[in-house]
């Protein structure tokens, strides 16, 4: 079994690199000068693996300025060139296992589809492998199936889970979650919440209220709110991610389905435009299966042969 904290992105990030690869190669094989002409067949191959406009031209106008700076001599150094500027947007740096406060309070968001339960019941299990005291907040109530799988998965793994029958306040929830944290001096609180869309202003509200909630128990909770998203959705993660991050601040990102897709060119124009780190990866359906995001390498499998 592999640890969490394994840089090993080979294999969840095949899919992507291939077909990353493929294009730009495609482009630069048997190219000696960077001209107007090759960087618009660039940039068309950019866009192609799902990276936003804004970020291709970015991408596209440092190597511009590189070339004028120094001559370009083949293929290896050019994709050199494009290795560097892709690692010059990752400047935002994400933080694993963050204790913050005592609980450290997590919260859970994203649309409905994505794997954010099963994600959540993965980083449950990875802090309780560090030997954390981990409960966990079923607050997805819209979803009988959300509560029942935090439930057999709570028993299987020994984690409490703290939830409600039929459909709750989801608010409440999240408040009886803080409350047994706190008498049981327990480390860690992960909560669940309903899967929903930046058009469901009923939603949109509720998760507002279930800040609001965390905070008049412990100011500073939540500590952390992670954005869960679906790789093979391609820009439909990033706008999901714009439309999340105007509804709650975000502190992270986990990726599922990332080994499934040759769209996870996406995590680069989400990275730059919002400035909001991929932490974790989803590389599976069993409780191990969560790996740490590690942008060099995730570059380097890019760009790797």
């Amino acid at each position: 079994m592999k640890k969490l904290d394994e840089k090993d992105l080979s294999n969840p990030l095949e899919q992507t690199r291939k077909g990353f690869l493929t294009r730009i190669k495609r482009v630069v094989i048997g190219k000696t000068r960077i001209d107007e002409k090759l960087l618009d067949h660039l940039e068309a191959a950019l866009i192609a693996s799902d990276i936003d406009m804004e970020t291709t031209l970015k991408l596209i106008d440092s190597l511009s300025s590189r070339a004028q700076r120094q001559s370009y001599l083949n293929e290896k150094e050019l994709l050199d060139w494009l290795r560097e500027s892709l690692l010059n947007l990752f400047s935002t740096k994400p933080s694993y296992f963050s204790v913050k406060g005592k609980p450290h309070v997590i919260l859970f968001v994203g649309v409905n589809g994505v794997g954010k339960t099963t994600s959540l019941i993965k980083l449950a299990y990875a802090y309780q492998q560090r030997g954390l005291s981990v409960l966990m907040g079923a607050a997805d109530t819209f979803r009988a199936a959300a509560v029942s799988q935090l439930r057999n998965w709570g028993e299987k793994l020994d984690i409490p889970v703290i939830y409600k029958e039929g459909k709750a306040d989801p608010a409440s929830v999240a408040y009886e979650s803080m409350d047994r944290a706190v008498k049981d001096s327990l480390d860690i609180v992960l909560i669940d919440t309903a899967g929903r869309l930046h058009n469901q202003s009923h939603l949109m509200a509720e998760l507002a209220k279930i800040r609001r909630t965390l905070v008049k128990h412990m100011p500073e909770a939540p500590q952390e709110v992670l954005l869960v998203i679906d790789a093979c959705t391609g820009q439909n993660a990033f706008q999901q991610a714009k439309a999340f991050a105007e509804a709650t601040p975000l502190s992270g990102i986990i990726v599922t389905k990332l080994d499934g897709t040759a769209k996870g060119g996406v995590l680069v124009g989400i990275v730059d435009q919002m400035g909001i780190p991929v932490q974790y990866l989803g590389t599976g359906e069993k409780p191990q299966d969560l790996q740490a995001f590690h942008h060099e390498n995730f570059v380097k499998s890019l760009l790797q042969d």
